[in-house]
């Protein structure tokens, strides 16, 4: 099932005229593009699909659907398990552990 994810912003970067930005879905975070979404900020959140970041989302109604995901195992089942996914430096750890 391929589901659209709200996620947190966590760094926001250009690579080759891209902006690019590290999101947090509840624990796994992904490399999102976001074209479709150029003023997105560090902290904001937004609802994700197919690595596109679509529409920017209020942080309750963020909290509130990773929860819901959560408990349905919709995380895991589109994301891994974040502990096996190798995380953001190939091992599992967080992506403050990989900036380390």
């Amino acid at each position: 099932m391929c589901l659209a994810v709200p996620g947190r912003v966590l760094d926001i970067e250009d690579r080759d005229g891209t902006r690019m930005a590290t999101v947090d879905f509840g624990g796994v975070v992904k490399e999102v593009c976001l074209e479709y979404l150029p003023d997105l900020r560090v902290g904001e959140y937004a609802i994700v699909h197919v690595g596109f970041a679509l529409q920017r989302l209020d942080e309750e109604s963020a909290r509130r659907t990773l929860e819901l995901f959560e408990n349905l195992g919709l995380l895991q089942e589109e994301f891994g398990d974040p502990d096996e996914s190798g995380g953001p430096g190939g091992s599992g750890e967080s992506l403050e552990e990989a900036r380390q």
